[in-house]
């Protein structure tokens, strides 16, 4: 039998800030799976990323062992892990002296890791989202449905009538690389959206060309492919939207 919890979350968001939605896939050691989920009408990707990761460990907070904890979100395992410490000794101040975004959240993160203590701990695993792993393909799944408010039927019961293969993880699961705040990368593309309706565009004048004056559109530069999807899961739209040549 596992002697491990598993657990795989993720958070979505349309506009940023925006509704929002988030899930969560955990699989006990008795196999047994739960699916959790829910929304925010205004909230911000990061937000529902914390609450995906806050709600999990709130769910599991009775349950004894290890957890290994699978996220997209480089900036929770960050969050949690490094910048912590150094917000707390500086009175939830960042480096630069301004206020910590979502302290509320961080708070209530920290207090339910801290009361698992040393002996039923948390192994923060980076799973890179988009890229074919089963249990964050079926979290963001559950968090873009919350976002937009439309009706999912959430799993309660054995791994063995499962339909996700949860137990697929990622080989690697390192944090990328921080790249400097000041380090300007190149564009791949810029991405404008229309009514869900996305083009995807060599240059800026051309990107400009379409929205400028157009109500509700949407744009962003992308600095790679897997870039292109990340803006897509941040309009709410669903990684396999295709994307037309601008």
């Amino acid at each position: 039998m596992r002697d491990y919890i598993q657990i795989f979350s993720d958070g979505a968001c349309s506009g940023n800030p925006g509704p929002g939605g988030w899930g969560s896939v955990i699989l006990f050691p008795t196999d047994q799976v739960l699916e959790i989920g829910g929304g925010d009408p205004q909230t911000t990707n990061n937000r529902m990323e914390m609450q995906a990761v806050l709600e999990a460990l709130r769910t599991v907070a009775d349950h004894s062992g290890t957890v290994r904890f699978y996220t997209d979100s480089t900036y929770v395992i960050r969050g949690i892990t490094q910048w912590i410490w150094g917000w707390r000794k500086r009175g939830w101040k960042t480096a630069e002296g301004g206020d910590v975004s979502n302290k509320d959240l961080w708070e209530e993160i920290a207090e339910v890791v801290q009361k698992r203590g040393a002996a039923n701990k948390i192994e923060w695993h980076y799973s890179r989202g988009h890229i074919g792993i089963p249990g964050n393909e079926r979290c963001d799944e559950i968090a873009v449905a919350f976002s937009k408010r439309a009706g999912i039927d959430l799993y309660e019961g054995s791994l063995k009538n499962y339909p996700v293969n949860i137990l697929e993880v990622p080989a690697d699961t390192s944090l990328p690389e921080m790249r400097s705040p000041t380090e300007k990368k190149a564009a791949h593309s810029y991405l404008s959206n229309i009514g869900g309706l996305v083009y995807r565009h060599k240059d800026w004048p051309s990107c400009q060309r379409r929205v400028t004056g157009k109500s509700g559109a949407k744009f962003k530069k992308s600095t790679s492919a897997s870039d292109e999807v990340e803006i897509l899961k941040s309009w709410g739209l669903p990684a396999s939207t295709p994307i037309k040549e601008g």
